[in-house]
């Protein structure tokens, strides 16, 4: 079994990381640090919940106390990107636990934050810049800060900047980085956008995988219930929820408009909710998910954008309210339960117009989802899967895990969406990233089928249950990445 000090860290940090209570290494841990202390870049392929930020941000670490120089005024001597803010945050969080006893200074930078509070704090320069790309390129364009000392530079969850449209700004930042770097890249799938991102950015770099794109979180018990429409998921959720008081349980909707609607039902009739979507402003975000965490909410009400980097080990439920129009987010959804070695429970509610995403979701993760209510259409054909893994719970075996970081949606190529709109000059919650995440989420579609096209105008004349059940909603939310534009509905 690996330890930490074998990996090739100085007794300084595997001290700080004993402190934290983590003795061993997870696996993308184990893989990537001794390649990070050797100076190569990287691509690390994990899901979420696998201890990426440790993975790059110990060596990180560990390679900057070896260095005398201090960061000049306004200037980055590690600068890693993230697409939503509570993401960098949550990474923020976590590197600070790592660097208490140390000089070095870390900074985070997001939309929905005064710019100009941002700008103050990296006056006196920076050991490691944790920011969301929009952001970013909003205090370059202000001088508040350089990018010409960037050392380090780490892209994570690459394959949701790319879903953002984030794909022109980061190409202005690698513009702006020195070639002379060390650049990893950590995504939970390898489509060819992120390939040829990784081209890009990286020179020669070295692989790791621990967890293959489409496999579940260990100690996941998944079903689906199968019905009619919106008003039966909902009373299903309301039934589960019922059922298991104790629990608490993140439901996630394609479309804010679909899960500020189901918030503000659930909340009516007495459950301790709260939501997060593009709609929220940075602080009614905190506090919905400081609640969630302290358990004061037991239900939250998601959509995938502002989910992403929630890492709570108390999860017991995840419901899939709407079934997510690209596959993988379904696998980053019930991510969100069986965290820490704990088991989670995610369900699915598939509608007769979802049966397609059903179906990609099953061939992705070659399993039948187990049926806990109504019946699976004929038509859904089952994917081809391997005999060991027939769906329910996911008997992968655990580990003991290493530190862990915030969350963290495709092997196929992603649906698109135009990028979003830039202002230089943003504060508070007028920023890109803000923007992104709402258009992002912004206009409900249809789950399946394809678009139909307007009709002309008329000529005048002419004739016209199972105690895990949980909810529903419509819509789903535009993604998209950095090549082609597939449009919204497919």
């Amino acid at each position: 079994m690996t330890s930490f000090s074998e990996l090739g860290l100085s007794e300084k940090i595997v001290a700080s990381v004993t402190q934290l209570g983590y003795t061993t290494p997870t696996p993308i841990q184990a893989k990537a640090i001794p390649l990070l202390l050797e100076g190569r870049d990287l691509i690390g392929l994990a899901q979420t919940g696998t201890g990426k930020t440790a993975a790059f941000g110990l060596p990180i670490i560990e390679m900057l106390m070896k260095q005398a120089d201090r960061p000049a005024n306004r200037t980055c001597r590690t600068l890693i990107l993230a697409p939503t803010r509570e993401l960098v945050n949550q990474i923020g969080e976590n590197l600070r636990s790592f660097v208490k006893k140390t000089p070095l200074r870390i900074n985070q930078v997001v939309g929905g934050a005064s710019i100009n509070k941002q700008q103050l704090q990296l006056e006196k320069g920076t050991d490691i810049l944790v920011a969301t790309p929009g952001r970013l390129l909003d205090l370059i364009a202000r001088n508040a800060i350089s990018l010409s000392k960037v050392t380090y530079l780490v892209l994570d969850e690459a394959d949701q900047m790319l879903d953002l449209g984030f794909i022109h700004d980061l190409r202005k930042i690698s513009k702006m980085v020195p070639a002379k770097r060390q650049t990893l890249l950590f995504s939970a799938t390898m489509p060819k956008a992120i390939a040829d991102l990784a081209h890009s950015y990286l020179t020669d770099p070295l692989k790791v995988e621990v967890t293959p794109p489409g496999k579940a979180a260990d100690k996941v018990e998944q079903y689906v219930h199968f019905v009619a429409g919106k008003n039966d998921k909902t009373e299903l959720l309301k039934k589960s929820l019922n059922e298991n008081p104790d629990g608490r349980a993140i439901v996630f909707l394609r479309t804010k408009h679909g899960a500020e609607k189901l918030y503000k039902h659930l909340e009516h009739i007495g459950f301790k909710v709260a939501s997060i979507h593009g709609n929220k402003s940075q602080g009614q975000r905190e506090r919905a998910l400081k609640g969630f965490k302290d358990g004061e909410i037991k239900v939250l009400v998601a959509t995938d954008v502002a989910a992403r980097g929630i890492d709570i080990p108390a999860v017991t439920h995840v419901f899939n309210y709407d079934l997510p129009e690209v596959p993988d987010a379904y696998v980053h959804r019930i991510g969100r339960t069986a965290r820490a070695g704990r088991d989670g429970i995610a369900i699915a509610f598939c509608a007769p117009d979802e049966t397609r995403l059903l179906h990609d979701i099953e061939k992705l993760m070659k399993i039948d989802i187990p049926v806990a209510s109504g019946e699976r259409p004929a038509g859904l054909a089952s994917p081809t899967r391997p005999n060991n893994n027939r769906g329910g719970r996911n008997n992968n075996g655990g580990h003991q895990r290493g530190p862990r970081e915030g969350g963290r949606h495709n092997g196929e190529s992603r649906p698109s969406r135009h990028h979003a709109p830039r202002d230089a000059d943003n504060d508070l919650e007028v920023t890109s990233d803000f923007k992104r995440v709402k258009q992002a989420e912004g206009e409900a579609g249809r789950p399946a089928g394809p678009r139909k096209h307007r009709r002309p105008a008329r000529k005048p004349g002419g004739s016209g249950a199972n105690r895990h059940a949980p909810a529903g909603g419509n819509g789903q939310e535009k993604r998209a990445s950095g090549n082609g534009h597939r449009g919204r509905n497919r």
